[in-house]
């Protein structure tokens, strides 16, 4: 299911925060929802880290090791460490193939054949970069694996041990920095692609994160919502943020990413600009939205009705 529909499935449509963080665990698996939970849903926002508590970390309730079978199943893995190493270097951020290879100490030949694999069954998704040929980066296709790889995985000696509040409380920080962040970023994209025409004009080609080279600054502007038109111009650049109330500094951000797109011969004279936030945004940047019809996007919009 889409992530609006799995928020209406499981009773928070109404709660677009708390939606996104049990998504960021469950993704749109209709299963997940009552077999494998027992029914339990968390009641509010506030009961989500109860919930994570009494159901994903809890060896009792089938959810607990649906992950790993998830990879044994699908991959029929021999060297499980390596493929568990593989997915949790990308659940942490590092999924580009020297980014993995650095963060596991192993030749990139070596992560090879787990990529491919990985890859072929689905669990994988490799992902080029919207403005940067030949370049692309790899993410976890399954919510739970990603949850899996980054907080149970990690934490393991406590929950081996039945100390599933520990390990969610040492695990909580990097729930919220590397699951759900990453994760609020992919259903922006979701949300661009499905509303294009639209918000933006006219139907996507492609809808995906990307890096602009700033020679002067002699750094690279990350665009997390990047769609581009089926006649090759720019129809929107976007930022999002989970955690972060987004001002002004970053519309001008994508500004800036906007000028040196056009530099090298994109078409950007009907790009629109987007913020998309978990946490709001400053006056200052609802004035300049107005002015300049920058496109923001709370998570009330995100969850509204098409």
């Amino acid at each position: 299911m889409d992530y609006r529909t799995a928020a209406e499935f499981w009773g928070v449509l109404d709660q677009p925060e708390l939606a996104v963080l049990l998504h960021s665990v469950v993704g749109g698996t209709p299963a997940y929802r009552h077999e494998f939970v027992h029914s339990d849903a968390p009641a509010d926002l506030a009961d989500f880290g109860d919930w994570v508590i009494r159901t994903v970390l809890n060896p009792s309730v089938p959810l607990f090791r649906e992950a790993r079978y998830l990879l044994a199943e699908e991959t029929g893995a021999r060297d499980t460490p390596l493929y568990h190493g593989v997915l949790g270097a990308i659940a942490l951020g590092h999924n580009t193939r020297g980014g993995i290879a650095g963060y596991l100490e192993r030749p990139s030949t070596n992560i090879s054949h787990p990529l491919t694999v990985l890859e072929d069954c689905g669990l994988v998704s490799k992902e080029p970069d919207a403005f940067r040929t030949g370049r692309s980066t790899y993410r976890i296709a399954e919510p739970l694996i990603t949850f899996y790889s980054a907080v149970m995985r990690r934490n393991w000696s406590f929950l081996e041990r039945g100390m599933a509040e520990q390990a969610w409380q040492a695990g909580q920080e990097t729930f919220r920095s590397q699951v759900a962040g990453p994760h609020f970023e992919q259903l922006c994209r979701e949300y661009a692609l499905r509303n294009a025409v639209a918000l933006f004009g006219g139907p996507p080609s492609t809808v995906a994160a990307g890096t602009v080279a700033d020679p002067a600054a002699k750094s690279q502007i990350q665009v997390d919502v990047a769609v581009l038109g089926t006649e090759g111009g720019v129809l929107s650049l976007g930022e999002a943020k989970w955690q972060q109330t987004m001002g002004v500094p970053h519309l001008d951000r994508l500004r800036r990413a906007r000028d040196l797109l056009a530099a090298k011969g994109h078409r950007t004279a009907g790009t629109r600009l987007a913020c998309y936030s978990g946490a709001g945004f400053t006056a200052d940047l609802r004035r300049a939205a107005v002015t300049e019809n920058v496109l923001l996007v709370d998570l009330p919009a995100l969850y509204a009705q098409p």
